[in-house]
C-alpha cells in the first residue's frame, strides 16, 4: 500500500504540545499531501467494499473508479521518497543504504507482520480463504502471479511498493557514479516510462480481450505485476526532481498553485471518466487505452495535485479538510485492516439481517477504528525506534559540496 506508509514533508501541523516535543514522523506534515492521502486510502475502500462486501457499488461511481487510490498512493511514494533522497544529495550528504532499509523497515514491515500473522492464524476470520505461501509475503513478491480474490491479496501493492523502496536507492547511488546530470535523470525517467507503457501494451494484446479465452490472466500479468505498474512512481520522482534540482523553475511553478490544481482536478476527472466507461467494457473486455496509457496518465495527473499541495496559494495546500489529517495518519494501518474488518462485520450484518445502510457505516467507522488502534499499538512504537537509532537516512560524512547538482 506512502506513500502507503512513507512520511509526509511540509509544514508542521500546530498541535497542543511544542513541536520539538513531537515525535520525529510528527513533527512535519503537509495539508494539502495529508488530504491526497486521506483521498487515496478513501477510494481504496469504496472499490474494496464494493468488491469484497457489498458486491453493488454502494457509494456509486466513486466504488467503480476507487481501485485508483493505490495509483495515487504509488504517486504519492515516489514524490515522498524521491524528495528525501535528492534533498539530501543537494544537501550534499552521504546516502547510508543501511539507514535508509533500516529505516523503511521500521516503517513498514512491524504493522504488516501483524496483520500477515492474522491472516495465517485465523484465517476464516480474516478472510474465509487460504492465503498465498507466506515466503511469498516475506519476500515481498506476493504480487508475482497473484490471483485474485485470494485472501490478504491486497498486499500485493505494498509489495511493489517495498520493490519501489529497495531499488530507487540503489539506482540514486549509481546515478552518483556515473553522473551525467539533470538531463540523463530526465531522459531515464521518459525511458522507463516507455518501458511501462510499452510492456502493457504487449501484455494487453495476449491477456485483454475476452475473444483472446485469456482474459482471466489480466490481472496476474497486468494489474498485479512490477513490471506494468511501476511506472507510477515516474511522476511522483519527477516532482521531487524538479522541487530539489530545478529550484527557479519549482519556485515559478509554486505561484500558479492554484491554477495547477484546476488542471490537475480536470485531468483526474477526465481518468475517472475513463476509468468508469472504458477501463472494462462488456463483451470485450479491457479497453486499450485505458489497459496502456491510463495507469501512466493516472499518474501524471496525481502529480499536478501533489505540486499544487505544496503550493501556498493553491486551497489545497490552505484548506485543512476535518478528519484527512487522522485518515492520512492511520491510512496504511487501514489499508492493511478495511478487507478483513469488512469480512468479519458483513458476517455479523448478514446473520442479525442488518440493512445496507447501517452495514456501510459500521464498516467504515470500525475499518478507520481498527487503523487507528493498529497505528498507536505497532506503526507509532516503532517510528519513535527508527527515530531513535536511526534518525536520518544520510550519514555524517558528506559525499558531495553542498552547492551540488546531479
Amino acid at each position: 500500500m506512502p506513500s502507503i506508509a512513507a512520511s509526509v514533508g511540509g509544514t508542521p501541523r500546530p498541535n497542543r504540545i511544542t513541536i520539538n516535543e513531537m515525535p520525529n514522523h510528527l513533527q512535519r506534515r503537509s495539508t494539502g499531501l495529508d488530504t491526497l492521502r486521506a483521498l487515496a486510502i478513501a477510494l481504496v475502500f469504496t472499490y474494496h467494499y464494493m468488491v469484497f462486501v457489498s458486491r453493488e457499488p454502494t457509494f456509486g461511481w466513486v466504488s467503480v473508479v476507487g481501485w485508483l487510490g493505490v495509483d495515487l498512493f504509488f504517486v504519492l511514494s515516489g514524490y515522498l521518497i524521491g524528495n528525501q533522497l535528492f534533498a539530501g544529495m543537494v544537501r550534499g550528504e552521504q546516502l547510508s543504504l543501511k539507514n535508509f532499509y533500516a529505516r523503511r523497515g521500521l516503517r513498514t514491515w512491524p504493522a504488516f507482520w501483524v496483520v500477515l500473522a492474522l491472516y495465517f492464524l485465523f484465517p476464516a476470520v480474516m478472510g474465509g480463504k487460504q492465503p498465498p505461501p507466506l515466503w511469498s509475503f516475506l519476500t515481498f513478491t506476493q504480487n508475482f502471479g497473484l490471483q485474485p480474490g485470494t485472501a490478504f491479496s491486497h498486499a500485493w501493492s505494498l509489495c511493489i511498493e517495498e520493490q519501489f523502496y529497495f531499488v530507487l536507492p540503489l539506482f540514486v547511488l549509481i546515478a552518483l557514479r556515473v553522473g551525467g546530470g539533470r538531463a540523463r535523470a530526465w531522459m531515464l525517467l521518459a525511458a522507463l516510462l516507455a518501458v511501462g507503457v510499452i510492456s502493457r501494451a504487449v501484455l494487453w494484446s495476449a491477456y485483454g480481450r475476452e475473444e483472446s479465452g485469456q482474459i482471466e490472466r489480466y490481472y496476474p500479468n497486468v494489474y498485479y505485476a512490477t513490471l506494468c505498474r511501476f511506472d507510477e512512481f515516474l511522476p511522483g520522482i519527477a516532482v521531487a526532481l524538479l522541487k530539489n534540482f530545478h529550484p527557479g523553475a519549482w519556485s515559478r511553478v509554486q505561484r500558479h498553485g492554484q491554477l495547477l490544481l484546476l488542471v490537475g482536478l480536470a485531468a483526474c476527472g477526465a481518468i475517472f471518466y475513463g476509468a468508469y466507461n472504458f477501463y472494462y467494457i462488456d463483451g470485450y473486455g479491457y479497453g486499450f487505452f485505458m489497459s496502456v496509457f491510463g495507469y501512466s496518465l493516472a499518474a501524471v495527473a496525481f502529480s499536478l495535485l501533489i505540486i499544487a499541495a505544496q503550493s501556498p496559494v493553491s486551497l489545497l495546500a490552505r484548506v485543512r479538510i476535518p478528519g484527512a489529517y487522522h485518515l492520512a495518519l492511520w491510512s496504511y494501518s487501514i489499508y492493511l485492516t478495511h478487507k478483513a474488518v469488512g469480512h468479519v462485520f458483513n458476517g455479523y450484518a448478514q446473520a442479525q439481517s442488518l440493512s445496507p445502510t447501517t452495514t456501510a457505516v459500521a464498516v467504515t467507522l470500525l475499518s478507520v477504528m481498527t487503523g487507528a488502534a493498529l497505528y498507536w499499538l505497532i506503526e507509532s512504537p516503532f517510528m519513535a525506534v527508527r527515530d531513535r537509532y536511526f534518525p536520518s537516512t544520510f550519514a555524517a560524512k558528506p559525499l558531495l559540496p553542498a552547492t551540488a547538482r546531479p
